[in-house]
């Protein structure tokens, strides 16, 4: 009998074993599949590569990236769904980060670090997206053939000295449409529909092309100015084709209303996944991309400028001088897309 209860014991002692075994096993295998964070972003630039490296050279967490246009990304974790294994959305323009939010795919995180570092205005009301760059949205003008000194505001865009002058992309680009939205947010409506009506009037050319392509036309001869984000112009100023250096040289860059609103600023931003498996993780990546080391390459690679505040600019935009910037809240510029649309198609801005 003794024997017997000794040989239970035994057993008991050996299951237990084999179970803490067990235990410690999985806990050190879902350690291993957690150290990864999925980025899902419609970036595409070097410098975001250099960064994820950074990254990972300094967490162990390996970024796993899914490139696609902003639209498709949105489509992609709608449809994946609660499966979806996407940690981090990146994309550009508060008006797609709104998009995404009201579309159920992000959810409010508490970060003591993005909250010390980035201002209320740059980020979701609720804490669904951060800003992690700004652009300035300006106004690109010819050197030999206006004055700054003629130029003020958006607003004064519809001034009939500017008829067949101006040029701008296709009112289907998110960047026009958030800048209308602001226009709303500070004007209301009906003075929003007179400055699209204004603009439409003095359109140089059907909207066609890229923002770089307004500036080389403004080069060309094709208009005098051009509303373009300052991002694009510091990349044909530092371009390897001499012949875009030659035309960023031939602009000059004015910021508008710097005696009322501010000058229009959009962003690129970065929210959590609804869904996210490795949400530690995801905020983890989010509070490194505004850490002053990845701020500084944003800024002196890319010629965005920092949201972090403690970062310089690049050289190039010091060239262009300081500016007041507009600090409404980018939320408003989501709420009020809708609305810029159906102006934009009212007044015929293709």
């Amino acid at each position: 009998m003794k024997n017997y209860i000794l040989l239970i014991l035994a057993t008991l002692v050996l299951f237990s074993c084999k179970n803490e075994k067990s235990d410690k096993d999985q806990s050190q295998d879902l350690k291993a599949t957690s150290q990864e964070v999925n980025v899902y972003t419609h970036r595409h630039y070097e410098a975001d590569q250099q960064l994820f490296q950074k990254f990972e050279e300094q967490t162990g967490i390996k970024v796993n990236v899914i490139n696609a246009s902003a639209d498709e990304l949105i489509q992609k974790m709608t449809l994946e769904g609660d499966k979806s294994p996407a940690d981090v959305l990146i994309t550009v323009d508060a008006g797609r980060l709104h998009r995404a939010k009201t579309s159920g795919l992000l959810q409010s995180v508490s970060s003591s670090i993005l909250d010390s570092i980035i201002p209320p205005h740059l980020m979701d009301k609720d804490k669904n997206w951060f800003a992690l760059t700004k652009r300035a949205r300006v106004i690109a003008y010819a050197k030999d053939r206006v004055n700054p000194e003629e130029l003020s505001t958006y607003q004064a865009l519809t001034d009939a000295k500017w008829k067949n002058k101006i040029l701008i992309r296709s009112s289907s680009n998110i960047y026009n449409q958030s800048l209308l939205a602001s226009i709303i947010a500070h004007q209301g409506d009906n003075e929003a529909k007179t400055w699209v009506e204004g603009v439409v009037q003095n359109l140089a050319r059907s909207p066609k092309g890229n923002d770089r392509d307004q500036v080389k036309a403004v080069a060309a001869g094709e208009g005098d100015l051009a509303i373009v984000n300052t991002y694009y112009v510091g990349m044909l100023a530092n371009s390897d084709n001499p012949e875009e250096r030659k035309v960023a040289e031939s602009i000059g860059i004015f910021f508008p209303n710097q005696n009322t609103t501010g000058t229009h600023v959009n962003v690129s931003g970065a929210g959590v996944a609804k869904y996210a498996p490795n949400k530690e993780n995801a905020l983890k990546f989010i509070e490194f991309l505004v850490s002053q080391e990845a701020q500084k390459i944003f800024a002196l690679s890319n010629y965005e400028y920092p949201v972090n505040p403690n970062v310089e600019i690049s050289e190039t935009l010091k060239n262009w001088g300081t500016f007041k910037e507009d600090t409404i809240n980018l939320s408003l510029l989501g709420e009020n897309n809708k609305k810029a649309v159906i102006l934009f198609d009212e007044a015929g801005w293709k």
